[in-house]
């Protein structure tokens, strides 16, 4: 049959010849985006795998508060001597602080998961021969060295922080709830964690603690590694320079160091303080109060400045001073939720510091130096508290610590003019 064209539709020509157009078709409606919800941290959870990375941040996160408890308690009740236990603790802290920036550069440089699954590994192994080193009465060397050599664990928050940095760039707003998001997640980790090791080990056996820690932590790094899609892009080697370098951030890190010797006094003080089994679940109410007060201040539509954060603290940490002159364990416990009010503020305006004056491309390091500064503060505030409550005539004299340690990083604060003029507000 021969051709016959269609007069409603326009002929075009063709190498074969004339062809009729093809048929006129209207683009498809665009479907209707779903609103996004007005709390900022359902938000944050709407972007695409970001909560699969958040369930594995959060519980490579408790073993954080579980090791400690849980090699104190292990080394103490086979070598009956705290002093051993305390010693080991502050070999592997120290060895950490040390292995800590160097494994964020490599953790910049070649990727999250290839660099913190090996290293997570390595650092378990090492506190499962802490543990068998413990359980066999070997040598004391060997805790030491079991202790050290295992000091590889890298820092899952501020992988997680960087995290948010890489997908919420360009809002700051955002990124200011996703870091006060990821401070309630530290608090919550140091509030359930030491009493999850201590139920542990006094129910089951002296080792449970140090086992669970460490499946929870492998189990953790390897979920968040997982996630691929929302891990920053490995930096180049010539990326930015050593974060050190950058102008404000020596001082910055003396900010942290005095923050740090806060935390620490407050925690031996209150141990030694109260002397007996409420002492944990008093203590936990600092971290308590911090974690409500952070998921608080990331609906803020301003960040509050650096100074202001360390002046608050520094009044809120008098209280537990007051109290304790009472006698009273309940106004203590009501005291420390009120002083906790002030920590998660003060660090994630610090933390948003850090990644503003980090060079990019080095981020994890960057943070992880403010994590170690802030790791050596808490040693030396706990050798500082720890004295004063041996040698002063009251342990109620070691509560002078923790306000003293403020006030010192408010000063640092005031005189370093770089931090100060860091901070910007955030938009909403």
């Amino acid at each position: 049959m021969p051709y016959q064209p269609d007069p409603s539709r326009p002929l075009i020509l063709t190498p074969a010849g004339p062809a009729p157009a093809p048929a006129y078709r209207a683009p498809a409606a665009p479907r209707p985006r779903r609103p996004l919800p007005r709390n900022p941290y359902l938000r944050l959870f709407a972007l695409p795998g970001t909560r699969a990375f958040t369930a594995g941040n959060l519980l490579a996160r408790l073993p954080s508060g579980m090791f400690g408890v849980s090699t104190i308690l292990l080394i103490s009740g086979a070598y009956d001597s705290y002093a051993l236990a305390g010693a080991v603790s502050a070999a592997g802290l120290a060895a950490g602080a040390v292995t800590a920036p160097w494994i964020a550069r490599l953790v910049d440089r070649h990727g999250q998961a290839r660099v913190a699954v090996p290293a997570t590994v390595w650092a378990v192994l090492g506190q499962l021969v802490l543990l068998l080193c413990a359980h066999g009465r070997a040598p004391v060397w060997t805790l030491f060295a079991a202790a050290v050599l295992g000091a590889t664990a890298p820092n899952v928050g501020g992988m997680a922080r960087a995290r948010w940095a890489h997908l919420l760039k360009g809002d700051p707003g955002a990124l200011h709830t996703a870091n006060s998001f990821e401070q309630a997640a530290d608090e919550l980790g140091f509030m359930l964690g030491p009493v999850l090791a201590a139920f542990l080990c006094s129910a089951l056996f002296p080792e449970a603690g140090a086992l669970v820690g460490s499946a929870f932590f492998l189990a953790g790094v390897l979920l968040f590694a997982a996630q691929r899609t929302t891990e920053p892009p490995a930096a180049p080697p010539a990326s930015g320079g050593s974060p050190l370098r950058s102008p404000g951030m020596p001082g910055l890190l003396a900010v942290f160091l005095a923050t740090g010797a806060v935390f620490g006094s407050m925690e031996v003080v209150t141990l030694a303080y109260v002397d007996g089994p409420a002492a944990g679940p008093v203590l936990a109410l600092q971290a308590a109060g911090s974690c409500a007060a952070g998921l608080v201040y990331g609906r803020a539509r301003r960040a509050a400045p650096l100074a202001a954060c360390l002046a608050a603290m520094t009044l809120l940490m008098t209280l537990p001073l007051l109290a304790a002159r009472t006698g009273s364990l309940l106004a203590l416990a009501g005291a420390l939720l009120l002083a906790g009010a002030a920590t998660a503020p003060t660090m994630v305006t610090g933390m948003g510091l850090i990644q503003r004056l980090t060079p990019p491309g080095r981020l994890n390091e960057g943070m992880t130096l403010a994590v170690t500064a802030l790791l050596a503060g808490i040693a030396t505030g706990s050798a500082t508290g720890g004295h004063l409550a041996d040698h002063a005539p009251t342990p109620l004299y070691g509560y002078l610590t923790p306000p003293l340690a403020a006030a010192l990083a408010l000063l640092l604060c005031a005189t370093t003019g770089r931090s100060r003029r860091a901070h910007a507000p955030i938009s909403s």
